[in-house]
């Protein structure tokens, strides 16, 4: 009988404690039952723990992964993208403008201004104090203050950001040089506008300047972008989508500095439209010096206008606003505190007087009543009046200019000396004689287009004022009397009427009775027509009354200084009170020559004095040289 070996244990044998059957190894007795319960834990927890936690873990990079593949895929593309493609917006060429000889009044200078990518600089603060340091060497600006800027600035943005502007020619072909070198810097070019006469234009041409806010959210169906430029004022403003053009794009590549590498695509801008004036230059320049010499002669506000038409089709032919501005000094970007000395000067050069100034007429309106009285039958050829030096109604005495009157006087004579108590007579009436009347006055202003603006083509027009027995009551609670009346019939009062409608109503009586909207625009063939306001609504016959009476104010009435004058003229003087202690303004409208007018000019000069001593030299000097010239 074989014994038994002791580390052999038989297969029936199965209930020995710590030990199993077919095992290689095992414990010894006492860590039996411990590393069987630390075996089964790894088996049916830890591991399983592990797993889950490495699944999950792949699941959501997967995940992750999915999402930036299949969803935001084209997003980061178009980044990349974006990074190596930029679009690049081309300026369009503005239109020049002309005077109605081809000279031009404007022109577009390029302009040179520095930007810089943000996105485009160096990362490194070492490189990009390079190029600050560069740049400085250049002239361009201070170091720190380069710096400074790229510091402000988000670097993820490629949106250009204005380091220098106005570059001179010198510095822009130093940089022209270095630029390749210079990561993220970028030279634009754009055109700027220059203004060339300098001759009492500012309130014609007027001035661009860079759009606001309040205009971006108006123009949102114009295409226009935060530091466009665009008209601000004058022909500028009121031509401003003609002028402006059509911008062009140009998609380039480029590399990692921000350099073009090549041009993907380009759409090439389109130029403004030119337009030609009817502004003659060399008449706005002799209106303008003659005017600015009687203004300084005068010694008065040192205020003054000028305005000269083409009494057959309604074109301006010259404009003078005094005092005036330089536009240049908006083109260029005019800083807040040169803008609010501009706005606090009492003399207002920014105030184009032309148009928007109201003034009363004086005298100058007589011609308007004149041919109301005409026309409404209240006088003919023959109705005349004796001048005594003036009217009385009851306490009230209204004057004459000349004591003791000037005798007997009709139509003709009464323009030709601007007798007031002939107006009283036909505005008011006086005794057993019924006048106008205040309404019929006013009825008659209107068809002169006064007390409403005439249309020219500026922005800022404004229509003057007409009184009426309403418009007192409510205003000063009290009744129209005769003396309103009175008042009235010679331009005084409450009339306020532009320099501009005196030259337009003035214009009217020259051409035989038709009136045309005054413009800037050339006329040609095809728009004459378009021009005309109103016509016949003065017969020819009284027309011509009311013109003898102003050519005989040169003649033999109150401007017989210009009987010198190389060509046969007509005009009115005017000196219209103000009121208080204030001088008087200073009239003269007229036209020549009296057979075949080519010509208005209407003169004010503020708190100048007297209309025949101040404004009348003005109309002299001008046609003595027009007319000579031509």
């Amino acid at each position: 009988m074989r014994t038994p070996d002791p580390f052999n244990i038989p297969k029936a044998i199965t209930h020995l404690e710590g030990f199993s059957w077919r095992r290689q190894d095992g414990s010894n007795l006492w860590f039996g039952d411990l590393g069987e319960k630390i075996s089964l834990f790894i088996t049916n927890r830890k591991v399983k723990a592990v797993f889950i936690i490495i699944f999950l873990f792949w699941l959501v990079l997967f995940a992750r992964l999915f999402w930036l593949q299949i969803f935001q895929g084209q997003n980061y593309a178009a980044i990349a993208e974006g990074n190596r493609l930029r679009l690049n917006i081309l300026p369009a060429e503005r239109g020049i403008i002309y005077d109605r000889f081809g000279t031009p009044l404007v022109a577009n200078i390029p302009h040179f201004s520095l930007f810089f990518i943000p996105g485009d600089l160096p990362k490194n603060l070492q490189d990009q104090a390079a190029i600050a340091n560069q740049l400085s060497r250049l002239k361009i600006k201070d170091e720190t203050q380069i710096l400074s800027a790229f510091a402000g600035a988000s670097p993820a943005s490629f949106t250009p950001v204005l380091l220098a502007d106005d570059l001179t020619r010198d510095q822009v072909i130093a940089l022209s040089v270095y630029e390749a070198e210079l990561s993220g810097i970028k030279l634009i070019t754009e055109p700027r506008r220059e203004y060339l006469s300098g001759s009492g234009l500012s309130h014609v041409l007027g001035y661009l300047g860079e759009i606001n806010e309040k205009e971006l959210s108006s123009l949102t169906d114009k295409n226009y972008q935060a530091g466009d430029s665009l008209g601000k004022n004058g022909l500028e403003l009121y031509y401003e989508d003609i002028l402006r053009g059509l911008k062009g794009e140009e998609e380039v590549e480029v590399d990692a500095r921000g350099k073009v590498k090549k041009i993907i695509a380009r759409r090439e801008p389109t130029a403004g439209q030119d337009i030609i004036l009817s502004i003659d230059l060399d008449l706005q320049k002799e209106l303008a010096a003659s005017l600015s010499r009687a203004i300084a002669t005068a010694g008065g506000s040192g205020s003054g206008v000028a305005v000269a038409l083409d009494p057959k089709s309604g074109e301006v032919l010259a404009l003078v606003s005094l005092p005036d501005f330089d536009n240049n000094f908006f083109s260029a970007g005019i800083n807040r505190e040169a803008y609010n000395k501009y706005l606090s000067d009492p003399q207002k050069p920014l105030f184009n007087r032309a148009i928007a100034g109201t003034y009363p007429p004086g005298s100058t309106f007589k011609p308007v009543v004149a041919s109301a009285a005409l026309q409404a039958g209240i006088i003919d050829e023959s109705t005349a009046f004796f001048s005594t030096g003036g009217l009385r109604i009851d306490k009230w005495f209204f004057p004459d200019w000349k004591a003791g009157g000037h005798g007997r006087t009709n139509v003709i004579s009464a323009l030709a000396n601007s007798v007031n108590t002939f107006f009283y007579y036909i505005g008011g009436g006086y005794g057993d004689f019924e006048g106008l009347g205040v309404d019929l006055i006013k009825k008659y202003s209107a068809l002169f287009n006064l007390g409403q603006t005439t249309g020219i083509d500026l922005p800022g027009e404004a229509s003057g004022f007409l009184p009426d027995k309403d418009w007192k009551l409510a205003t000063k609670g009290e009744p129209w009397y005769i003396g309103d009346t009175y008042h009235l019939s010679i331009g005084q009062g409450d009339i306020l009427v532009t320099p501009l409608q005196v030259a337009l109503y003035t214009a009217a009586v020259a051409n035989g009775g038709t009136l045309y909207r005054p413009h800037l625009l050339k006329t040609s063939t095809e728009t004459a027509s378009s021009y005309l306001l109103k016509t016949d609504f003065i017969t020819p016959q009284n027309i011509e009354l009311v013109r003898r009476g102003l050519r005989a104010t040169i003649l033999s009435g109150s401007a017989r200084s210009l009987g010198s004058l190389p060509v046969s003229a007509a005009g009115k003087t005017g000196t219209a009170q103000v009121g208080g202690d204030a001088p008087n303004h200073a009239w003269f409208t007229g036209f020549a020559p009296y057979d075949d007018p080519q010509i208005v000019l209407t003169v004010l000069v503020e708190n100048g004095g007297e209309g025949s001593t101040v404004a009348v030299p003005v109309f002299r000097e001008v046609f003595d040289w027009y007319f000579k010239e031509d």
